[in-house]
């Protein structure tokens, strides 16, 4: 069956598209001062039907295109694949404050009611939200792809850090790519203000390159502190690997005022210095 890819013409779906030897079919967005979209598909579709949508900022409205979307590949295909790079709401997986809504809970009603056979994401920041999904799910992770531009790199014996407790399989997985060691920083955020601390514990970092590791970067603040905290004791560069540079606001520049050398991260977001991602994407939608 032929395969059709439907996006916004990003770098990854124009990627994807060239290993499947998929037909690519772009689509327009109108916005309506109310902010309202409409979307135009530039191109007939058929067969076996790939949507390729990132829901970066804003992220409610990446997410309503995929939807709409994936409805009218629906209409032409009875196999419709979501592949979501970069999944919004991935941190609301559970309630951990009472009264919270779990909104991956309603996302994955949204993706099946919508008629996707299935998503695919990439290091998405909770795999337990995706099991809330009421349809298949595939995790693709970047790990392989960011680690072999850093250990092209160069680095002076390199250490891979975890900003927290909750990374450290991350980090571990990195570490054995790189063939070096991992440690992970003790984290403390206020689930009220968000606000986060580095708790102190012997890190043994001196004149060492460091490679902290994330699956995301949104405002930076766990980046700036965790970086903060390992110049204090005196590793030689820091720079960052992570998956998603959403890089929200003044992100990049405190990151860098930070001490930070540079940010790796992969192409599920526009715009950045991207380490290409679709040869796992595409491995993992093939028929």
């Amino acid at each position: 069956m032929k395969t059709t890819v439907i996006s916004d013409g990003s770098d990854l779906a124009r990627r994807i598209s060239r290993r499947l030897g998929a037909r690519h079919v772009r689509y327009a967005v109108r916005e309506f001062p109310d902010g309202e979209s409409k979307i135009t598909l530039r191109g007939k579709i058929s067969g076996r039907i790939i949507v390729v949508k990132s829901a970066y900022p804003p992220v409610d409205t990446g997410l309503l295109h995929a939807l709409s979307l994936i409805a009218r590949a629906r209409e032409e295909s009875s196999e419709v694949i979501a592949v979501v790079p970069y999944m919004g709401y991935a941190r609301q997986d559970r309630e951990f404050l009472s009264g919270e809504i779990v909104t991956m809970r309603v996302l994955g009603r949204l993706f099946r009611g919508a008629g996707a056979s299935r998503v695919v994401v990439v290091d998405i920041h909770s795999t337990a939200g995706l099991r809330l999904f009421p349809i298949r799910t595939t995790n693709v992770t970047a790990i392989p792809d960011l680690a072999r531009h850093v250990k092209k790199m160069r680095l002076k014996d390199p250490l891979v850090v975890s900003p927290d407790r909750g990374g450290e399989g991350r980090a571990k997985k990195f570490a054995a790519e790189l063939g070096t060691g991992y440690v992970a920083l003790e984290k403390k955020r206020d689930r009220s203000t968000g606000r986060v601390q580095i708790r102190t514990r012997s890190t043994d970092v001196s004149e060492r390159d460091i490679v902290l590791v994330d699956d995301m970067i949104s405002t930076g603040g766990s980046i700036v502190k965790a970086a903060q905290f390992l110049k204090r004791h005196g590793c030689r560069r820091v720079y960052v690997a992570c998956t998603h540079a959403l890089l929200v606001g003044d992100a990049k520049k405190s990151i860098a005022e930070a001490g930070v050398a540079g940010i790796i991260s992969a192409n599920t977001v526009p715009g950045r210095t991207p380490v290409d991602v679709s040869g796992a994407i595409a491995e993992a939608v093939r028929p």
